[in-house]
C-alpha cells in the first residue's frame, strides 16, 4: 500500500492527496507533524528518495532560515534536525515499496504511481 507524507496545512500536500483520491488509489496518510518519523525511518524514507538529507530541507522555512542556514551542517546533524523540527522536511512524499517521491508535479506522481 502507498503511503503519503501530508501535512493538511500545506496547499500542495491537499492538491497531491486530491490527485491520488481522484485516481482511486489505496494509500495510507501519515500526518508527520503529529507523529515525526524517527532517525531510522528518515534514512530509510533518504534512501528510498534517493536523496541527500539537505535536499529533503523545506529551506525558506523560519525555522531553518533562523536556526540553520550558513552553518556547517553533517548530514547527521540535517537529519537529527528534521527529526526534530519536521515542518522543515520537504512534502507530500508519497511512498511504494521500496521507491519513494515528493509528489509536487503530477506528471512525475503519475509516472511513479504506474510503476
Amino acid at each position: 500500500m502507498m503511503q503519503i507524507y501530508h501535512n493538511p496545512r500545506c496547499g500542495k500536500s491537499r492538491n497531491c492527496l486530491a490527485f491520488m483520491e481522484d485516481k482511486n488509489m489505496d494509500f495510507e496518510i501519515i500526518k508527520y507533524l503529529e507523529t515525526p518519523p524517527t532517525i531510522e525511518e528518515l534514512r530509510l524514507l533518504l534512501k528510498k528518495l534517493n536523496l541527500e538529507p539537505i535536499e529533503l530541507v523545506r529551506q525558506k522555512e523560519k525555522i531553518w532560515i533562523e536556526n540553520y542556514k550558513n552553518k556547517t551542517l553533517s548530514n547527521e546533524d540535517i537529519i537529527k534536525t528534521l527529526v526534530s523540527n519536521p515542518i522543515l522536511i520537504e512534502r507530500p512524499i508519497v511512498i511504494y515499496n521500496d521507491q519513494a517521491i515528493i509528489g509536487q508535479e503530477f506528471d512525475k506522481l503519475e509516472t511513479f504511481i504506474k510503476q
